[in-house]
């Protein structure tokens, strides 16, 4: 690349040092450079200030010309030279120069940081949910030509050749997510590592969430049948009605096809009205099972509800009693999850 860029130079110097940048730009990329410092290139090698903005992502860096970090809470000007991280996206990097049009070598600048700038809040952040509610209903609709899934999606700032995910909150509008699903991606902030009820709960309205399994854009309407079959399995938990208030999809496994054998407002199946009477007369009976079927151990579940570990000897025999099977063998433990989640299934 150094000789090639030699050769370009002495026949045309812009060339020359575009492929310069571009090679810049790719070592940068290998060695999996953060934010600023591919911001920090940019302003380097322009020789003038650069700025990132992606406001729904909560990012902003800004970088001097001399590679020192000083941010601005000021707008762009509207006439720097930049490119959006999306196309027709407000996300983009600048350079900060006066003149009306940036020069070759600002274009590839340009290009190449944004590019890189992308993969980057891709792969740590995410995409920012995309809500537009008809682009969205569209991209999820297995019923509508591929051209107008094409279309939406790429309104929706979405790659039809990428991957997608479809999120399926129980009161809110779908969302379509890029990149990893966590607290992370959607506040800007280091998180968990999975999507918290409490994180979704400004964006959807809602605590329960069912999430699709990451899958192509076109394949979106599988991956929104999947959110909303993973939203059957949530619970709003509380004490009266323990559990998981977001549920990934691909986490489920066969205890998905649950689904299509407890129909939702059926008649409950006799375990599961053996809990609710059982839970209607004891009202820390529910939580304490939850934490039994969910934790690994009897200790870790006494932990879970902050009780003595012979507290809760107690309440699992009150609960044998109450429920009519064994709570502590591998088989009453299965029997009582399996109660516990349809007991989600017939009232969702």
């Amino acid at each position: 690349m150094k000789e090639l860029a030699g050769r370009l130079t002495a026949l045309d110097p812009d060339a020359g040092a575009a492929v310069r940048v571009i090679a810049y730009f790719d070592r940068l990329s290998e060695s999996r450079a953060g934010l600023e410092a591919l911001v920090r290139g940019a302003a380097v090698l322009a020789g003038v200030p650069a700025r990132l903005v992606d406001a729904e992502r909560r990012v902003r860096v800004r970088v001097e010309a001399d590679g020192t970090r000083r941010d601005s809470g000021t707008p762009p000007d509207p006439g720097w030279p930049s490119a959006a991280l999306v196309p027709g996206g407000a996300a983009a990097l600048w350079l900060e120069r006066a003149e009306a049009a940036p020069s070759v070598v600002d274009a590839v600048i340009l290009e190449r940081a944004a590019g890189a700038v992308r993969l980057v809040l891709d792969r740590t952040r995410g995409r920012a949910p995309v809500d537009d509610p008809a682009l969205v209903e569209t991209v999820l609709d297995a019923g509508a030509p591929e051209a107008a899934r094409v279309h939406a999606a790429r309104r929706l700032g979405l790659d039809p050749g990428g991957t997608a995910r479809a999120l399926a909150p129980l009161d809110g509008r779908p969302l379509v997510m890029t990149g990893r699903v966590d607290a992370e991606t959607l506040t800007g902030r280091t998180g968990t590592g999975r999507v918290d009820a409490e994180t979704l709960t400004g964006r959807t309205g809602t605590g329960r969430v069912g999430v699709g399994p990451e899958v192509p854009v076109l394949d979106l309407p599988r991956s929104w049948a999947q959110a909303r079959t993973a939203l059957r399995f949530t619970a709003e938990g509380t004490a009266q009605d323990p559990g998981p208030r977001v549920v990934h999809a691909d986490e489920l496994g066969g205890v998905a096809l649950l689904a299509d054998l407890v129909a939702p407002g059926a008649e409950a199946p006799p375990d599961v009205r053996a809990l609710e009477a059982a839970g209607a007369s004891t009202p820390w009976l529910l939580a304490t099972l939850d934490a039994v079927v969910s934790t690994a151990s009897l200790r870790a579940a006494a932990a879970e509800i902050n009780v003595h570990h012979s507290t809760l000897q107690d309440r699992l025999s009150h609960a044998e009693h109450l429920l009519g099977w064994p709570l502590r063998t591998p088989q009453g433990r299965l029997r009582l999850q399996l109660a516990l989640t349809m007991r989600h299934l017939t009232r969702s």
